[in-house]
């Protein structure tokens, strides 16, 4: 989901990166991009796909109404620190989620509650910036109290090395109940003779304030934190109440009326170390989903006993160089390269790691399992109705197995939650955020750019039963506009009507029908991998039904998807309204129709009207850019609904201006700065977008590997993957050169402007010709792919 509230004026410094001569890319990345302006991106330590996400938890920014400081729990802007929590996810809406067991090192005695109203912010920390950096795997700061805290990870392990000043009281808190948006319960357990600290927190509550019959805790997080120095038991607290001494304690903070706990709630205990027997004190931490058990087997998996800190910072850079290292790009400014390489880091940070190391996990029926056959890892937070359109192609081209492990992840999540495919689960939480049903198109992508590992057949059926018998809780309106329950809201309505009418169960009407005939077209690619040509054939043409949206006479001015009432009569429309749809004017869902183009374009009275709304779309009055936060009317690129849009010019014969549309998005939207990214990340969707388009490319098709050509950022890009390496030349590549003058593809000249699917199933070389004028010969009579 997308921030729609710009943030103010900001004054923004340089964040600090970790750049450093002969490092691999990750010494190219700047984790602080999109730590403001809504991008909720946190800047901490973790994996690729980590399950553990080290991370700080900041202070509420003044009058900005969240206990927090952003989803993420990062926000440049703020000056505090509260803790340092072991997960996170990346570039959420909302109020957060995740946040699990924050840990702050103070150094004052602890008289009164930390969770009370009287000690404010009396346990937290003022930060530098200037006394903070970050780089993938590894953070670091010295805070205002004097302790300098640096933090790595391991897949499923946090390490934090604490250095106390001399002189003063060295404490350590752990407020377990404290996740982003509360708890219900924690517990914790302080055991001086063996150096560890335990306990857990049950959570969950995503989005939850915005239906109040959907407010629920879905999981239960477990860790084991082990120390290298003595301590001594310090105490427990609950709410308003101090125990001094003792050893165990729990609570939860509730889950209050807006997102977040109510004031006086929450529950935690801390350590006391003597710095006079050694001032730097070492935690290694495991959690698990599991049990305890399973938190203490992943720390002996992956941080046994005697792990240096610096060990574990060393291999985590390793494993990033690793990741990143797969699309290795030539030239470019440094500005582009850091930005460019940010991207693809936030774009492979979700979905997380969920089975413990030994592949256990907790799923949705609450039971213990273990992975299906073949399958090398769980995995959980799951943003479809963001990831489906390309973060999930990017990450299976470059690890198809991975691809596999996920869409495996979907359907075993599906069957522990009765057949009902979310389409936002976070951890175990059927959270029914957002719209639509993307698993079909996240399914079919995945397997497109070969993630072919996975129980395709079965995944089908069971996505084939939810789209065509209406249940229950398709039926209901339980946690809806935002939260609802079903997998589609209101089936029963689509298959009778042929469109979602105003009023029925689901999240905006007239995105509800593009959204499902989206799915529905993603569905139609299942079924002819999996052999059902009726079932193609019928999905096929059910992904046309947005045509009964389409009224030519919605406006003077043209035609437009248009909400229909039951009945087939039309309301009253405006085009800059966002009524019926999802977080999008009706004048940017026009465009979202990608499965589609040529019957776009066809209803908008061809290729030469189509081009003329597209220029109105993108240009203010004056001609000057309206790609981003320029009114309903322009496109907003830093967000779903628009975002395929711009390469749309490439069937309306004029794809220079999917070339120029675009890099100018580029530019105005990222940014080698903290407020880089224009709106939330949505767990990577929209960095995956930056991706693509610096490469030149974009999967336009939601389940299909067909992809649409712009033009390269970088003078080359090689994407090593499995058995099919692509190699990317532009000869010309500058920032102010963005128009292709001619493509040849293995040797031989390409006049249109995609690439069929075989470069991303056999791999191949793209040479592209670049300059700093439009050739407006080059691909004009470009017709979109047939779709069989």
């Amino acid at each position: 989901m997308n921030a729609r509230t710009i943030l103010g004026a900001l004054i923004l410094t340089l964040p600090l990166s970790a750049h450093a001569q002969g490092r691999g890319p990750s010494a190219e990345v700047n984790p602080f991009i999109g730590t403001t302006n809504g991008g909720n991106v946190y800047p901490g330590a973790t994996l690729p796909f980590g399950m553990v996400a080290f991370s700080p938890e900041e202070t509420a920014l003044p009058g900005h109404g969240f206990p927090i400081a952003a989803p993420g729990g990062y926000e440049w802007r703020s000056n505090g620190i509260k803790g340092f929590s072991l997960t996170h996810v990346s570039g959420t809406g909302c109020t957060g989620a995740s946040g699990d067991i924050p840990i702050m090192p103070i150094t004052r005695d602890v008289e009164v509650s930390p969770s009370s109203v009287q000690a404010g912010l009396s346990y937290a920390a003022i930060i530098d910036h200037a006394k903070e950096k970050a780089s993938p795997g590894s953070y670091s700061v010295t805070l205002g109290n004097g302790v300098a805290v640096d933090l790595s990870a391991t897949e499923r392990t946090a390490i934090g090395r604490f250095k106390f000043p001399e002189g003063r009281p060295a404490n350590l808190l752990f407020r377990t109940s404290d996740s982003e948006v509360g708890s219900t319960d924690s517990t914790l357990k302080i055991d001086p003779a063996t150096r560890t600290v335990s306990g857990s927190v049950t959570s969950g509550n995503f989005c939850g304030y915005l239906a109040e019959d959907r407010r629920e805790s879905y999981y239960t997080l477990h860790f084991v934190a082990v120390f290298d120095q003595p301590f001594e038991v310090g105490g427990t607290w609950r709410d308003e109440q101090v125990s001094k001494g003792a050893d165990h304690g729990g609570g939860g903070t509730t889950y209050g009326t807006r997102g977040h706990p109510p004031a006086g709630k929450g529950a935690g205990g801390w350590i006391r170390f003597d710095t006079e027997k050694g001032r730097t004190i070492t935690a290694r931490i495991g959690i698990s989903y599991v049990d305890e058990a399973g938190a203490r087997a992943n720390l002996a998996a992956e941080s046994p006993a005697g792990t240096s800190f610096d060990s574990i910072r060393d291999r985590a850079t390793k494993h990033w160089d690793a990741a990143l290292g797969k699309i290795a790009i030539t030239g470019g400014g440094d500005a582009d390269r850091t930005v460019f390489y940010t991207a693809l880091y936030h774009a492979l940070l979700e979905p997380n790691l969920y089975s413990d190391s030994d592949g256990r996990y907790r799923g949705f029926d609450g039971e213990v399992h273990s992975l299906s056959k073949g399958q090398r890892a769980q995995y959980a937070n799951y943003s479809g109705w963001d990831v489906y359109r390309s973060q999930l192609q990017l990450v299976t081209l470059l690890d198809p197995q991975r691809g596999s492990d996920i869409a495996q992840s979907l359907f075993n999540q599906a069957q522990q939650n009765h057949g009902v495919w979310d389409r936002w689960t976070h951890i175990t939480g059927a959270t029914g955020v957002m719209n639509g049903d993307p698993s079909p198109p996240s399914l079919a992508a995945i397997y497109a750019f070969g993630g072919r590992d996975f129980d395709v057949k079965g995944a089908y059926a069971s996505l084939k039963r939810a789209a065509t018998v209406p249940t229950a809780l398709d039926l209901s309106r339980k946690g809806c506009p935002v939260l609802c329950v079903g997998q589609r809201p209101g089936l029963d309505q689509w298959m009778n009507l042929h469109y979602m009418p105003v009023g029925a169960p689901g999240w905006g009407s007239a995105s509800d029908t593009l959204e499902l005939a989206a799915a529905d077209f993603g569905l139609a690619e299942l079924a002819r991998i999996a052999g059902d040509r009726a079932g193609e054939r019928r999905f096929r043409e059910r992904s046309g039904y947005w045509r009964n949206l389409f009224n030519p006479k919605a406006t003077p001015a043209g035609g437009y998807i248009q909400p229909r009432n039951a009945d087939g009569s039309w309301p009253d429309f405006d085009p800059a309204s966002f009524d019926e749809f999802v977080e999008g004017s009706g004048a940017q869902y026009l465009w979202m129709v990608p499965f589609d183009p040529a019957g776009l374009i066809d209803a908008l009275g061809g290729k030469a009207a189509a081009a003329q709304r597209l220029d109105a779309f993108f240009r203010n009055v004056d001609g000057s850019w309206a790609v981003t936060k320029s009114g309903p009317l322009h496109a907003e690129l830093d967000n779903e609904p628009s975002i395929g849009s711009p390469w749309l010019y490439d069937f309306v014969g004029q794809p220079w201006k999917t070339q120029e549309t675009v890099r100018a998005a580029m530019r105005q939207i990222w940014t080698d700065r903290p407020d880089g990214i224009s709106g939330n990340d949505d767990l990577g969707q929209m960095s995956s977008w930056y991706v693509w388009s610096a490469l030149g490319l974009y999967p336009l098709y939601p389940g299909r590997a067909e992809l649409v050509v712009g033009s390269p950022l970088f003078p080359a890009a090689v994407i090593d993957r499995p058995g099919a390496k692509i190699t990317i030349r532009a000869a010309g590549a500058e920032a102010d050169a963005p128009y292709v003058q001619a493509l040849r593809l293995n040797g031989k000249p390409l006049h249109r402007a995609w690439i069929d699917a075989d470069l991303v199933a056999k791999g191949g070389t793209l040479d592209f010709t670049l300059g700093k004028t439009p050739n407006r010969a080059w691909a004009v009579k470009t017709e979109p792919p047939a779709i069989p």
